[in-house]
């Protein structure tokens, strides 16, 4: 496998082996071992699958009091995915990083604790499936509007993108000062 950095700390882009014939392919989504060797030490604790038609947009998420790292990968399909640093104090704060996972391609990302996380469909339907480091707690969950002019990702939609109203409704970086997680160092 390959592993690529980007330009948030921590925040890597996993390019498994693929091994393809007349069959089909073979792909292992996750290694423990292999992970650590690069860097990504983290202990899964819930594996999560979302499905979700062209042009919705979910994010951006994190959870506050238990935060999870993640490890994302699109089953079927494809979308843009991003990671945003909400970690004030952090040299890369409210700096984000974009890659487009795919099932043909079987790239992930990995996006360590402190980052919001949040994806658009680029393909007809899509079928995303992510590892978690802590179980998934409603009321902890922080989101953060998508559309952020202070962030100013880039989502490559075509049209308006299909919300939920919790995203729709997302308060900007700026007013979540008080609440976000502070940079470690």
């Amino acid at each position: 496998m390959q592993v690529e950095t980007t330009a948030l700390p921590g925040v890597l882009i996993i390019k498994p082996k693929i091994f393809r014939d007349a069959r089909g392919f073979f792909v292992e989504t996750y290694h423990e071992e292999r992970y650590r060797s690069h860097g990504m030490g983290a202990h899964f604790v819930q594996d999560n699958l979302s499905q979700s038609v062209e042009g919705a947009l979910r994010g951006l998420h994190a959870q506050l009091k238990r935060p999870q790292a993640k490890l994302v990968r699109c089953a079927e399909g494809s979308v843009w995915d991003v990671a945003v640093d909400i970690r004030v104090g952090s040299p890369t704060f409210g700096r984000w990083a974009g890659a487009t996972l795919d099932a043909e391609n079987g790239h992930q990302i990995f996006i360590p604790e402190g980052f919001a996380h949040g994806f658009v469909v680029l393909s007809k339907v899509v079928q995303i499936e992510y590892k978690c480091t802590d179980v998934y707690v409603p009321d902890d969950q922080l989101t953060l509007r998508w559309d952020d002019p202070q962030l100013g990702i880039p989502w490559p939609l075509k049209g308006e993108p299909l919300l939920s109203d919790k995203d729709r409704n997302a308060p900007l970086l700026r007013d979540l000062m008080d609440v976000l997680p502070r940079f470690q160092g």
